[in-house]
């Protein structure tokens, strides 16, 4: 059978070629995913950058362990401790210390990521002076980069500043150095220092307190913000992005060649029932297809490897100039993702054969007589029994999240998957769904003079399987396009729908570069004539659930009463001024959440506390977080001010007022428009490369499927011409018969977009947020309309190089 597979694969090289495209595309991709994964591995060590030079950091207590049944669970903690006096005190004894203090300023000509550091920190960088002088009072300072010169004068929010020298930048950082008194009293709490010591002095010193001492790499752990690793975290995101790119390659692939395979069988049963007549066994009609279908793959899987090792590179190169990745991320010489995407590709080919495999040697004999083009059993058992199968687990599974957990159904993970369960479901029905549907959309046109349309819808709803297969892949597409981006469209507008509903506040202020707000600008904002004042800070809490989840919740600083005037907060239970200094609001999503019920926490400075919840929020979108008053959040600056007007004052009076404090002053549509959120790069990156993937592979898909269609009905075409039609109105009927398909499977696709969408409108209903479903009209009308034009240019081409012969010629051409 290896030589029949193979003289086959010679006579009929265009029945093969999208199945061969689509997985060398799809091997090179795997490929170029598992090289981007193995060389992200080697990623390079971070090392200090601040305190490059430091001979030992001690750090304050800046991790929150807690012990469990199954071992010890840590957390980073919102406000690190300050290192206690004695220890100081101790340390002083061994050398010299140095206390580290970091603030923000904002100068009105200076960059805008400004920090502040007393002097004596800048040797540790190191920094030297290439300007001037060191500062000696309190209003000079000394700069890095070029932005002011010694001599200058500059105007800050911490008052007006003599530059007296400059230090060459490092890149890391927008400095401004203070003297060691003067930034002590603009940032009085100290959480880490430098020791001019041994080592192993100062960790005999410390003892077992909870403080880190740091040394060598590990000095990078007191740069500002050192979890906030942005090349681990762009890795993260881009191997999520290529992990995700590649499980929907996989997927499409297997879904083109199972259908390309699927029509080619269909096309082939007489040949097939040839060769029963002939003596071939069923299983010897099996191996046949399947020995094609291993051909195409080690062939199209070798021909991936080739790709991908070229368009690896590129790729890299692409994601770094994107900022998607490190500036020094790299290729590298590796084998193990080569040996993975051929034996994935040779898979999936073997995966998609083997429906097919099994149909055609059930092929009878008797096929070989048969004349007749139209499906008259397009759906097997085995296809009802799949297709139905997934179709209720589906539903089943949409069932049991509503109930057990909605917040499941909005997480990414959840609706990038549950798409493809609903498209395979829907493609293995779809020839139930093909001749109700053309009839329904062909209504209108089959109504119109002339028999044109009429023509249209009885060729599509008599060729099940040509129409089926040609719908499958725009159904992917739109049903892809539909759910992804509608799904994230649908989240942004739940979110901002949030924000609205619980702004009650006529003005937000918020501080300058994302910066707390100090005491001073605090008390003239509460000073505003005729602002009602609600200060609000950024914290956390800790709690334990279930005895062995430490489970961090991001929460708000506030006084319960503003907190009330100001902020409308979705309560399920009690009351937002019942909030004080021994109680907390939580949400639903907390193991304890009933009113009056203690709850053990730990604080964001990792102090342990009992406290008793006063009231609970509904769920949401996951991000309601939870409210302790100012005293519960220690260490917590100020970063939201909202301000409601008092009876009889100006909204502009008081708009001018606050912008006078420095800060930024947003109207309730302007805060919630800057709070809107926006998916962020790396992930519409991600939904862009799997988008153009399936619509790439849809082109492949169309083209093959629509050539083998039209080639195989040549002899239908020549009929129509000998009954009368001129050359353009059969390919005006060729065109028709593509677009009526292509609009089989965006209506397909449509409706699946719409049921995975439902699903998550109704999580977001029980979760109790009152948002519509947001359809991205303009991309499946971009998408459709690209499937359209390759359906029309691929039928109609070859229809028309095919009629440039005589119809009595192509009326008697051979299959």
């Amino acid at each position: 059978m290896l030589s029949v597979a193979l003289c086959t694969l010679r006579t009929r090289w265009v029945t093969f070629v999208g199945s061969f495209v689509a997985l060398s595309l799809g091997v090179a991709l795997l490929a170029v995913m598992g090289l981007a994964l193995a060389s992200s591995l080697d990623a390079p060590e971070r090392q200090p950058e601040r305190f490059a030079a430091a001979p030992v950091v001690v750090r304050g207590q800046d991790t929150l362990s807690v012990p469990t049944p199954i071992g010890d669970r840590t957390r980073k903690l919102a406000h690190p401790r300050e290192v206690p006096e004695a220890t100081v005190a101790k340390l002083r004894r061994l050398g010299t210390v140095v206390e580290d203090r970091s603030f923000p300023v904002r100068a009105a000509e200076g960059p805008g990521d400004l920090v502040g550091h007393p002097w004596s920190t800048a040797a540790f960088a190191p920094y030297e002076i290439d300007a001037g002088r060191a500062p000696r009072a309190a209003g000079e300072v000394v700069v890095t980069g070029d932005w002011a010169r010694p001599g200058e004068r500059v105007t800050t929010d911490r008052g007006p500043l003599t530059v007296v020298g400059t230090v060459a930048s490092r890149g890391f950082e927008n400095a401004v150095f203070y003297t060691d008194a003067r930034a002590a009293e603009l940032a009085p709490r100290s959480t880490q220092l430098v020791v001019r010591a041994d080592a192993s002095e100062v960790r005999a010193a410390v003892g077992d307190q909870d403080l880190r001492v740091l040394t060598g790499t590990d000095r990078r752990l007191a740069d500002a913000d050192p979890d906030r690793d942005r090349d681990r975290e762009a890795l993260t995101a881009m191997n999520a992005m290529f992990g995700t790119a590649g499980g929907v390659t996989a997927f499409v692939s297997v879904f083109v060649v199972a259908s390309t395979f699927a029509f080619a069988v269909a096309q082939r049963r007489r040949e097939f029932g040839l060769l029963r007549t002939a003596g071939a066994t069923p299983g010897q009609v099996r191996r046949m297809v399947f020995a094609e279908a291993l051909v195409v793959g080690v062939l199209a899987s070798a021909a991936g490897c080739v790709l991908g090792a070229y368009g690896a590179p590129k790729l890299a190169a692409w994601v770094v100039d994107g900022g998607l990745a490190p500036g020094w991320f790299t290729i590298g010489d590796y084998t193990w993702p080569y040996h993975m995407a051929f034996w994935t590709g040779l898979l999936v080919a073997l995966l998609g054969v083997i429906a097919a495999s099994w149909r055609a040697g059930r092929t009878g004999p008797t096929e070989a007589l048969r004349e007749a083009s139209v499906d008259t059993k397009a759906m097997t058992w085995g296809r009802w029994l799949f297709g139905a199968g997934l179709l209720l687990t589906a539903a089943v599974t949409l069932g049991l999240a509503l109930v057990s957990d909605p917040g499941e159904l909005l997480h990414r993970k959840t609706y990038v998957s549950r798409p493809m369960l609903l498209i395979t479901a829907i493609a293995l029905l779809t020839p139930v769904l093909v001749r109700p549907l053309t009839r329904l959309i062909a209504w209108l046109p089959a109504q119109l003079p002339g028999a044109g349309g009429m023509l249209v819808r009885e060729n599509a709803a008599a060729g099940i399987r040509r129409t089926a297969a040609i719908a499958a892949p725009v159904l992917v597409t739109v049903a892809l396009a539909g759910s992804l981006l509608g799904a994230t469209a649908t989240l942004d507008e739940a979110k901002a729908t949030e924000t609205r509903e619980r702004t009650a506040a006529s003005f937000v202020v918020t501080p300058p570069g994302g910066a707390g707000f100090d005491a001073a600008t605090v008390k003239e904002l509460e000073a505003v004539k005729g602002a009602e004042v609600s200060v609000t800070s950024s914290s956390a809490v800790y709690v334990l659930e279930e005895g062995v989840a430490l489970i961090r919740s991001e929460a708000r600083a506030a006084d319960a009463g503003p907190l009330a005037r100001t902020v409308r907060l979705p309560l399920a239970a009690g009351k937002v001024s019942d909030l004080d200094d021994d109680s907390i609001i939580v949400n639903e999503e907390w193991e304890k959440h009933t009113v009056g019920q203690r709850v053990d926490v730990w604080l964001g400075d990792g102090t342990r506390k009992s406290l008793r919840i006063a009231a609970v929020m509904t769920t949401g979108t996951g991000n309601n977080g939870a409210y302790v008053t100012p005293a519960n959040a220690p260490g917590a600056s100020v970063d939201r001010v909202d301000v409601s007007l008092t009876e009889g004052a100006g909204a502009s009076a008081v708009a001018t007022a606050l912008a006078r404090t420095g800060g930024q002053v947003f109207t309730k549509d302007q805060w919630v428009r800057a709070s809107y959120p926006e998916t962020n790069r790396t992930t519409r990156y991600g939904f862009l490369l799997v988008l153009g993937i399936a619509l790439l592979y849809t082109g492949i898909s169309l083209a093959n499927t629509m050539v083998m269609a039209t080639s195989d009905r040549v002899r239908d075409l020549a009929v129509l011409r000998l009954a009368g039609a001129t050359p353009w109105q059969v390919l005006r009927l060729v065109a028709g018969e593509a677009l009526m398909v292509v609009a089989v499977g965006g209506v397909l696709g449509l409706l699946v977009a719409g049921l995975n969408l439902a699903g998550m409108w109704s999580a977001l209903g029980l979760l109790s947020v009152g948002s519509p479903v947001r359809l991205p009209w303009a991309e499946l009308g971009a998408t459709v309309g690209a499937c359209a034009v390759l359906a029309v240019v691929f039928s109609v081409a070859p229809a028309g190089l095919a009629m440039r012969r005589r119809a009595v010629e192509l009326a008697g051409i051979r299959e």
